[in-house]
């Protein structure tokens, strides 16, 4: 069976009562938020990558390190392993990598690099199973990723410079990017991600918590943050000015930071206006709790 179609097997078979129940109580955009996160993280399969030729080597052991400018990408794409991510002490990125397996080579997987015009993308690359297409690393939601049923976990580390923007994408791993400076997008399907940067930040996960530090929310698109199992702490700082939705199901709600209710707070949802109001930051969770800090 193709991850992409065991991952949504798994998912709607663990959570088919949760998605029901959240229906009841108009979660229904949380609980899409799980298709979302499958489809972000392994809805690669079956895209058509850019031209952009891969540079790739063994990840038993790989590092690549190199410039990449500031307002430029750095983007992970793995499937099985987690990502850890740090800041660089100067301008250089470092991508390294640690590769093992209980079944499988470690060998048989390649880290490969594409550049592109937005910067730079490293994908764990499985061999394909026989008689199905190979798998293709490329940026974003393009490319091909698909373990088969091979059992090698790859541990990514990372090193990012500051000013540039960190992407990291897995789906059986945690993700941690922390003191970073520079925007930070996350997102696995089962893992934790904890973030803190100055500038940006959004996650998502399914099963997993989220703790995330940011500097500033995105002026056109906000920010979101959700889960299905799992917690979501944020912390803001107090200058920060955003409209906050923040819904929940089964947990609770509560923030240290003062804002300004509209309405009622219900039961699952919360909505509101942190300073002078802005880009929306969006908290969504089925089981379990919302804290704003």
């Amino acid at each position: 069976m193709k991850l992409k179609e065991t991952l949504l097997t798994m998912t709607a078979v663990s959570l088919a009562a949760t998605v029901v129940a959240a229906q009841t109580v108009g979660l229904g955009d949380a609980v899409s938020a799980v298709g979302s996160v499958v489809e972000d993280v392994v809805g690669t399969v079956g895209r058509s990558a850019p031209g952009a030729i891969p540079v790739g080597q063994s990840a038993t052991g790989y590092r690549w390190s190199g410039a990449v400018p500031p307002g430029q990408s750095l983007e992970i794409k793995g499937v099985n392993g987690s990502i850890l991510v740090v800041a660089a002490e100067g301008s250089e990125a470092v991508v390294a990598t640690e590769a093992r397996g209980r079944r499988s080579d470690p060998a048989s997987v390649r880290i490969e690099r594409v550049e592109h015009e937005g910067g730079l993308t490293f994908c764990a690359v499985y061999p394909a199973p026989e008689g199905q297409s190979g798998n293709v690393c490329a940026p974003g939601e393009s490319g091909r990723l698909n373990t088969g049923r091979h059992d090698v976990e790859v541990e990514f580390r990372v090193e990012v410079p500051q000013g540039v923007r960190f992407v990291g994408r897995t789906v059986n791993g945690s993700v941690e990017a922390v003191g970073l400076a520079g925007d930070v997008v996350a997102r696995t399907v089962n893992g934790d991600v904890e973030i803190s940067t100055t500038g940006f930040a959004e996650a998502e996960t399914v099963n997993g918590s989220i703790d995330a530090s940011m500097g500033r929310a995105d002026p056109v698109s906000g920010a979101a943050f959700t889960t299905v199992n799992g917690s979501v702490t944020l912390d803001l700082h107090e200058d920060v000015d955003a409209d906050i939705d923040a819904r929940w199901m089964n947990g609770g709600f509560e923030s240290e930071i003062p804002f300004l209710l509209e309405g009622r707070m219900s039961r699952h949802r919360a909505r509101g206006i942190l300073g002078q109001g802005g880009p929306e930051l969006r908290l969504e969770t089925v089981n379990g709790s919302i804290r704003i800090h």
